[in-house]
C-alpha cells in the first residue's frame, strides 16, 4: 500500500445541495492532507445523468469557497489528472470495463427491467449473485453468437462484476479496523451501462482513484458495504499495491441520536443542513443554509470538526490551523456523531464575539437596510456593542415553547434594538413593566428627569452620569425603568446613559416629552 505522497479526494454529485455531512467528509480530507503536506482532489460524479441538477456543481462549488476549504486539483483549477468532471472521461472508463470483459471478471447482461421485476417477485430477497446469474440473461447464459446477436441488434446491456462466492474480503479501515465480509452476501454489482455508455459509482470511482494516484479514501460510514466491492475490484485490475487505505467516517445522527441527520430534521427543529441556501430549480422551494442563516465560516468548520472527532483535550474553540495540526483519523469515532444544532449557536456566538463590533458592522448595516433604514457603519457598530452580550427569545422547535438564549447571529440583533432607530409611539397600558413602572407620580417625575439632562452641556454617558447621580442621591428617586420606558417603549435595552448618549440630547428629550404626555 503506497501512502506518500498523500492525495485524497472529495467526490460530490451533482444531484442538488451539498449536504452539512458532506462537509464534514471534505473537511475531514482537508485536515488530512494538509498535515501530511499532500494534495486534495476536487472530482465531480455526474455519471448518473438521469440525476443531474442545474446549478448544483456551482452551488457546491461556492460552498468551499465560502467555508475557506481550498482544493489544490480538480474541476476548476486543473491538474496532471484531469478531466476531473467524470462524464468527460468515459473513453477513459470503456478500457477498463473491456479489461474486466476480456479477463473474465465482468459480463454483460441483457436482463430487461420487466424480466427483473419478475425474478424479484418470484425469488424473495432476489440480488444478481452467484446463485442466481445463471438463470439470467447475459453472456454466462447465452451462446457466443446469441450475445453477438443482440449487440448487433442494438440491444442495451450493463456490465456487471462477477463476484465469487465464499471468499471473505478483508477492508483495513483506519477508523474501524479490520472489517471482514464474505463475499457470499454482496451481488453483481452493475459497473456500465450502454444506454449512456458512462460506467456506475463502483468502477468510475476505483479507475479515478487509480489513476489519479489517492493514496486516501476518506468518506462516509454509508459507503462502507461498498467498501468490499471495491477492494475485489482493485485485485481484478491487478492494483493491490496502489490501493488506497480507506478511513470510513462515523454518520451524523439526527439531534437526539436515532437515525441519520436528514433535511426534515432541521425544517422541524429550525436548524439549516445545508452550507448555503438552496433554490430548488424544478420546486422552486427554498432550503436555508448556514451563510444566510447568519453563522460564520469559522464557526461552522469547528462544530463539524468536533462531530466524530476529538483532540483528546477539554479545548473546543480551534483555528483551522489548529485543527490541521491536531487531526488525527485514529481519534475519530466509530459510532455515530449527535447533530448538537445549539451547540453549533454556541460556536457563532463564541467567533462573534471574537470579531470586533467595527467587523460586525457591515452585516447590521444589510439587516437595518432590510428593515429600510439607512446607518452608518459607526453607528451600527455602537448598537452591537450595547447589545450583543443580550439574550432573545427563540420557539422551541420539539416543544414550541418560547425560550431564551444568548445572542449567537447578527440576525439576532434587530428584535432588540429596532428602538435604536425608531422612537416609540404607542405603549401597551397591559405590558407588565409598564404598568409596574408608570405610576401616577411617574409623569412629574420624568419632567423633572428631563430639565436636569437638558440642563447637562456633556451629553456622554459619563457627561450625563456626573450630572444625574447626584440629583438621584440627592431627591431620592429612582427614576431608571420609567426612563426606560420613555426611550425604549418596554422593559430592554442597554445602559440608560449609553442608550440617551446614542440617541443625543434632542432625540431624547422628545422620547420623553411624547412618552409623558401619552401616559400622563
Amino acid at each position: 500500500m503506497n501512502q506518500t505522497p498523500v492525495r485524497v479526494r472529495f467526490a460530490p454529485s451533482p444531484t442538488g445541495p451539498l449536504h452539512i455531512g458532506g462537509v464534514r467528509t471534505a473537511l475531514y480530507n482537508y485536515l488530512f492532507a494538509r498535515q501530511h503536506g499532500g494534495k486534495m482532489i476536487f472530482r465531480i460524479e455526474d455519471t448518473d445523468s438521469t440525476r443531474f441538477v442545474p446549478g448544483a456543481e456551482e452551488y457546491i462549488i461556492e460552498s468551499f469557497k465560502w467555508l475557506g476549504i481550498k482544493f489544490d486539483e480538480g474541476v476548476g483549477i486543473g491538474g496532471d489528472f484531469g478531466p476531473y468532471r467524470q462524464s468527460e472521461r468515459r473513453d477513459i472508463y470503456k478500457q477498463y470495463v473491456d479489461q474486466l470483459l476480456d479477463s473474465g471478471s465482468a459480463y454483460l447482461a441483457f436482463d430487461t427491467p420487466d424480466e427483473l421485476n419478475a425474478k424479484r417477485a418470484e425469488v424473495p430477497n432476489f440480488q444478481y449473485d452467484a446463485s442466481t446469474r445463471m438463470q439470467m440473461r447475459n453472456s454466462l447464459t447465452l451462446s457466443k453468437n446469441e450475445v453477438q446477436a443482440l449487440l448487433d441488434a442494438g440491444e442495451q446491456y450493463v456490465v456487471r462484476f462477477k463476484i465469487e462466492p465464499g471468499r471473505e474480503v478483508h477492508v483495513r479501515d483506519l477508523i474501524r479496523g479490520d472489517v471482514v465480509v464474505n463475499s457470499s452476501v454482496l451481488d453483481d454489482k452493475v459497473l456500465y451501462k450502454s444506454a449512456d455508455q458512462l460506467p456506475t459509482y463502483h468502477l468510475a470511482n476505483i479507475v479515478d482513484d487509480h489513476l489519479m494516484q489517492v493514496s486516501h479514501v476518506i468518506r462516509g460510514e454509508e459507503w462502507l458495504p461498498s467498501a468490499p466491492l471495491h477492494v475485489l475490484l482493485y485485485e481484478a485490475f491487478g492494483w493491490q499495491d496502489t490501493m488506497p487505505a480507506f478511513a470510513h467516517l462515523p454518520l451524523l445522527l439526527k439531534p437526539d441520536g436515532k437515525g441519520k441527520l436528514s433535511k426534515r430534521d432541521g425544517d422541524k427543529l429550525g436548524f439549516p443542513v445545508f452550507p448555503l441556501e438552496w433554490h430548488d430549480p424544478q420546486s422552486g422551494a427554498v432550503s436555508s443554509g448556514y451563510r444566510e442563516s447568519g453563522y460564520l465560516p469559522e464557526a461552522v468548520i469547528n462544530f463539524l470538526a468536533l462531530l466524530g472527532w476529538n483532540p483528546g483535550t477539554e479545548q473546543e474553540l480551534f483555528t483551522l490551523e489548529q485543527l490541521t495540526e491536531l487531526f488525527d483519523l485514529s481519534r475519530c469515532s466509530k459510532s455515530g456523531a449527535r447533530f448538537d444544532f445549539m451547540k453549533g449557536w454556541w460556536f457563532n456566538r463564541e467567533y462573534l464575539l471574537q470579531k470586533t463590533d467595527q467587523q460586525l458592522a457591515p452585516d447590521f448595516v444589510k439587516l437595518l437596510e432590510a428593515h429600510g433604514l439607512s446607518v452608518e457603519p459607526d453607528r451600527a457598530a455602537q448598537v452591537i456593542g450595547m447589545m450583543k452580550q443580550k439574550v432573545v427569545e427563540y420557539t422551541d422547535g420539539q416543544s414550541g415553547q418560547t425560550k431564551k438564549r444568548n445572542i449567537s447571529f447578527i440576525s439576532d440583533l434587530w428584535p432588540l434594538c429596532d428602538f435604536f432607530f425608531i422612537a416609540p409611539k404607542d405603549f401597551d397600558l397591559e405590558d407588565k413593566f409598564i404598568r409596574k413602572n408608570w405610576k401616577e407620580t411617574t409623569a412629574q417625575e420624568m419632567t423633572q428627569l428631563a430639565e436636569q439632562l437638558n440642563k447637562v452641556a456633556d451629553f456622554s454617558a459619563e457627561g450625563m452620569k456626573a450630572a444625574i447621580d447626584p440629583w438621584v442621591e440627592q431627591t431620592g428617586l429612582r427614576p431608571w425603568n420609567a426612563w426606560r420606558i420613555c426611550l425604549v417603549g418596554k422593559g430592554q435595552g442597554p445602559d440608560m446613559y449609553e442608550l440617551a448618549a446614542f440617541l443625543g440630547k434632542e432625540e431624547t428629550l422628545n422620547r420623553m416629552r411624547h412618552a409623558i404626555d401619552t401616559l400622563k
